[in-house]
């Protein structure tokens, strides 16, 4: 695997004379790849530069370990050292999702539990709030319908990042909330004191960088105006500013409502429609692609049930990765970090697995 790492180190420094070119930066699409590829590359070298200087130092000391006891004693620190470096170049040598560097467009859905499962949307989109403020990324609700008690039957949120570095992206980390999350606890409704099991659907896509990414044929689109509405069907809005796109080659329906202005519902209904298109050619390639490039966390199954919150218990815990955490009150406030790095460092050992297989 290591004998790449001479090409990718040309590729950089080719990134790095063209990052140098004025003519680059008017060409907004282009600089913004140029400085993705450049960034994840710039971790591939360094970790490069650190493991050869761990190895040179490794034989270095023994070299000189039958000469000076100082030198032997070194040894074993320096072994474990140029493991480690090894490691993680290896991490890092794996081919990486594409899509890592960018932005997402999150989708949190009542499921089952009634009212229970729309008090839980609510808890789930301020957690994920939360947690991109704590990350620094900047988040944007682009839609939401409202249940009568104080929860959402479903919202949508824009998520978006503030590094080049496919490793610090927002899909690279929000990637893997996709799918059913279940939640028990006695909801607000409850007199008896019972536990009740309620669940909430979460779709991520990872949003278009250019609309020209995706070419959407405007004869493609069915679209549809009516007039906007609240918590139990009251009218909010006195003209029809609501949206309604259908896009008749693949079926997808985006609605918006959240604006006063139909163009800006529109606007927001494009957005949408292009990260779900983008999402499902995706999906496709992913069908087809071979199993060291194909992600085995972030399953295409978006029934399949991924983490539990027992807050009786004050429990959190992962189905896919097999962690667990009694600090779900932390969680709730956006302590998601351990969480996903858990299902990050499970993909990687599964694409490694893979990796040695094909070999």
């Amino acid at each position: 695997m290591f004998e790449s790492v001479a090409t990718l180190q040309a590729e950089h420094d080719d990134l790095q004379r063209q990052l140098s070119d004025p003519e680059l930066h008017g060409d907004a699409a282009r600089s913004k790849r140029v400085n993705r590829r450049y960034a994840e590359l710039s971790r591939i070298v360094a970790a490069h530069t650190a493991w050869q200087q761990s190895v040179d130092d490794l034989e270095a000391a023994r070299e000189l370990a039958s000469e000076d006891q100082a030198f032997a004693d070194e040894v074993p620190a320096l072994e474990a050292t140029a493991a480690e470096n090894e490691e993680r170049l290896r991490r890092l040598l794996i081919p990486r999702d594409p899509d890592d560097a960018r932005d997402v467009i999150m989708e949190i859905k009542a499921g089952e539990g009634g009212a229970e499962s729309m008090l839980f949307v609510a808890d789930l989109l301020r957690m994920y709030l939360h947690y991109a403020e704590s990350k620094g990324w900047k988040t944007e609700l682009l839609e939401r319908t409202e249940s009568d008690l104080g929860g959402y039957k479903d919202v949508q949120v824009a998520v978006k990042g503030r590094s080049t570095d496919p490793a610090e992206g927002v899909w690279a980390h929000l990637k893997y909330e996709g799918g059913v999350h279940r939640v028990q606890r006695v909801p607000a409704t409850e007199s008896q004191g019972r536990i009740h099991t309620s669940a909430a659907g979460v779709l991520v896509f990872p949003e278009v960088d250019e609309p020209e990414e995706v070419e959407i044929s405007p004869n493609d689109l069915k679209i549809d105006v009516f007039r906007s509405s609240g918590p139990g069907g009251q009218s909010v809005n006195t003209t029809d500013s609501a949206v309604r796109i259908t896009h008749l080659p693949t079926g997808i329906v985006v609605s918006m409502q959240n604006e006063k202005s139909q163009l800006q519902n529109r606007e927001a209904g494009m957005r949408v429609l292009r990260a779900r298109i983008l999402a499902k050619q995706q999906e496709e390639l992913d069908a087809e692609a071979s199993a060291a490039r194909r992600s085995q966390i972030r399953t295409v199954d978006r029934s399949e049930r991924i983490r539990t919150y027992n807050f009786p218990e004050n429990r959190i815990a992962d189905h896919r990765t097999g962690y667990k955490a009694y600090n779900l009150d932390q969680v709730m406030d956006g302590a998601l970090e351990p969480i996903i790095q858990s299902a990050i460092t499970a993909d990687e050992e599964s694409r490694l697995a893979a990796l040695g297989g094909d070999a």
